[in-house]
């Protein structure tokens, strides 16, 4: 029998021919090597099963699957995650790259302190030819030891981009799986903040990718977007008031679900207030991806010098 690996990472990919490639080659050449990545394929229609295939085929740490019909992003990152075995686990995307030390920079972050549940490390938003467009300074106090600091940074603050930090498997599965409303996403990281501190690596390792075809891109409206997470979602079940008040809910359920004492709880409920009547007031954009660009030769590093594959697809 084939030893479980310690790493597990979940690949939900939806035609993703475009740049899949250079995210697999990006990943497959860590210098973290024990690690499993399972592809699920939420029935392709483009050339990302032959690629798929052909990568496996050449390195059995892959495991290919593909669904017989789409079933959504958001099913399909909770269903890959069941299919993962190992006692570390990460989500990666199709689309972002990484550079060669951030697994190993991450395993170690775990390793070196028990009380922390994810590991991510500084990141950068580059376009669809991998240039840097804005380094992101992660403000987020994820790192206290206190629950509801933690919740009320992120609340307040843009989020970063620990939903694909590498996290404990065991701590995962005592979430509530990754749902389909509005910003479904920052309530599920919110969820798992409360169960323990996060750990920012000091290191530019991950860089998201932001082009037109990605799903925010894609699906500008709210109901898009949600649809997009889960077919289910359209129809006149779930306009988009609802969508809005399951935002709302999802934190409210996430401080109820979560192992806190009786004082940091009421003082989570009392942040989630104040976040709300704010709300209502204009505020800074939340995307990262619209902050002032920067110029890239103002960002001491290189891409082709960081992340596998990159060598002979720049010209």
């Amino acid at each position: 029998m084939t030893a479980v690996p310690r790493l597990s990472i979940g690949l939900p990919v939806y035609n993703g021919e475009e740049y899949l490639a250079e995210s697999l080659d990006a990943l497959l050449g860590q210098t973290y090597e024990d690690f499993e990545l399972v592809i699920s394929d939420n029935a392709s229609t483009d050339a990302t099963q032959d690629i798929c295939r052909e990568y496996a085929a050449r390195d059995s740490r892959i495991r290919y699957i593909r669904l017989p019909r789409n079933v959504g992003a958001a099913p399909n990152h909770n269903y890959v995650f069941t299919q993962c075995r190992g006692e570390l686990f990460k989500w990666a995307s199709h689309d972002d790259l990484y550079a060669r030390d951030l697994l190993r920079r991450c395993v170690e972050a775990l390793d070196e302190q028990p009380h922390v549940i994810l590991a991510h490390s500084g990141q950068a938003v580059i376009d669809g030819d991998g240039k840097v467009k804005v380094p992101y300074e992660y403000g987020l106090a994820t790192d206290s030891p206190s629950a509801p600091v933690r919740f009320r940074s992120m609340l307040f603050e843009p989020g970063g981009d620990d939903f694909y930090g590498v996290m404990r498997a065991d701590v995962l599965r005592r979430v509530k799986p990754h749902d389909s409303y509005h910003h479904a996403d920052r309530t599920f990281v919110t969820e798992i903040g409360l169960h323990g501190p996060f750990h920012q690596v000091p290191e530019l390792l991950y860089f998201r990718r932001d082009h037109p075809t990605r799903a925010e891109r894609a699906n500008p409206s709210k109901r898009s977007r949600c649809v997009n997470l889960d077919p289910r979602r359209a129809g006149l079940l779930h306009p988009t008031p609802r969508l809005l008040a399951e935002y709302v809910w999802g934190f409210v359920a996430a401080i109820r679900r979560a192992p806190l004492s009786a004082r940091d709880r009421r003082a989570c409920y009392g942040h989630l207030a104040s976040w709300m009547t704010s709300r209502a007031r204009p505020g800074a954009s939340e995307r990262v991806e619209d902050r002032a660009p920067v110029v890239p030769a103002e960002l001491a590093v290189s891409l082709d010098a960081l992340v596998a594959g990159r060598e002979g697809r720049r010209a």
